[in-house]
Parts: C-alpha cells; structure tokens; sequence
C-alpha cells in the first residue's frame, strides 16, 4: 500500500556556502528528509562531498532524517563512515559491489535502514532476493551523475511495476524517485506509485535569495500537485 508522500530535497543543488542555514529553511518550510547525492567520478561522472558534510550538518543541529545515495565504487568503506557521519537512510546501486547481499547486510549493522537503488536500465531481478532486507527502492529517473536533468519519461512504467512488487511482498519499503522531479511531472509520478520523492533544482534553484520562507511556496506547490493526483 502507497504509504504518505515525503519529499526529501537534494542538496547537491543547495548553496554550498551557506549549506546550513540551506537546510534550516528547507526544512522550515515542510521538506521531510534531508537527501544527499554522493559521487565518486568513478561510478558516476562527478564529485560531491563525503561523510564530513553529513557530520558537519548534524553538528549544525539538524536532526530530520539523512537520506543518503551512494554512487560510488567499491562502496562498503563508506557505509561505516556515513552511519558514524549521521545518516538515517543509505542506498546502493547493485553495480557497486560483488556482493549485495553483504553489502546491505553492513548498513543494517551500521544502524541505517537499507535501499537499493537502480538506475534507468537497471533490471529490476536484482531485487529478486534482497527485499526482505530493504527499507527503500530509489529508482533514477535520469542517469545519474548530475543535476538538473529532465525525467525520463519511461521511467513511470518502471515506477508501476515495482510498486506492485512491494504491494505483492506485504513488506514496508519505500518507493522513491529521483531525477528531474518538478511540480509539472510530480502528480504523475505519484500516481504511478512513488511515494518519496527527490528534488534538487526544482526546489534550491527557484527561490530568491534572503528570505528565511524562500522555500514555502515550491515545497507546497508539490504536495498541492500530489493531493491532486
């Protein structure tokens, strides 16, 4: 069953100088959790930031959840490093390690609630034998490795079939999206299933500078575009 929506901004997209009081007004404004794309320009073609972000926000006193993506290869070191850093939520693409099992085995020893996320063309087997040690589906509706790129429209059909996947499994697993998310596409992407929902320059980049509310109004454009859905 399609649980509530969450939005969960990405930061990626967030004023860097001023990353802290970012994601004091985010939240303010109604966002859920607090989302972290990480990047290895290894895996993925760019480089972002490293567990001292996450602890450097938790010391700044935030406290919502800390929803952290790892795209990087190998990805087992930093696991620990995140789970000690803060993170509440750590997802990994399949490709990133020999061993998924494993590998999802450690965040839950870590502390951290478990995600699997999969690319546009990732199959979808690989969720075959692991659901039961999953919290979270992400599923990229762009390819990974940069912001402000515009959904992949395929994608809802991919969106469709897991939710009835975690539907059939009676099991309590998020379904999030991320990868051009907006408010002209979000209504269909819920209604495709999604119930988590990953937002960079839809949010970050369309608010003035200066004002501690900048975020009001495009937080409640989202959830007024999902309760219509």
């Amino acid at each position: 069953m399609q649980q509530s929506a969450l939005i969960a901004p990405s930061i990626l997209a967030a004023n860097f100088a001023a990353l802290g009081q970012e994601v004091d007004d985010v939240l303010r404004s109604g966002a859920d959790w607090v989302h972290f794309d990480v990047m290895d320009n290894h895996y993925v073609p760019n480089l972002s930031f490293g567990p001292l972000v996450c602890q450097a926000l938790r010391n700044h006193g935030i406290s919502a959840p800390i929803d952290v993506h790892l795209m990087v290869k190998p990805v087992d070191r930093l696991i620990g490093e995140f789970a000690q850093a803060g993170a509440t939520m750590i997802s990994v693409h399949p490709e990133t390690t020999d061993h998924l099992d494993r590998t999802l085995q450690l965040i839950i020893d870590s502390g951290c609630r478990p995600g699997l996320a999969l690319n546009p063309s990732t199959p979808l087997h690989y969720l075959d034998y692991v659901l039961d040690k999953i919290g979270l589906i992400l599923l990229m509706s762009v390819n990974p490795g940069f912001g402000g790129q515009s959904f992949i429209p395929g994608t809802l059909n991919k969106i469709k079939t897991v939710r009835h996947i975690i539907d059939d499994s009676g099991l309590d697993i998020r379904l999030q999206v991320d990868g051009g998310v907006k408010k002209d596409n979000i209504r269909a992407i819920y209604a495709a299933g999604a119930d988590t929902f990953v937002a960079g320059s839809a949010i970050f980049s369309n608010a003035s500078d200066h004002n501690p509310n900048k975020y009001d109004s495009i937080i409640q454009e989202l959830r007024t575009e999902i309760a219509l859905s």
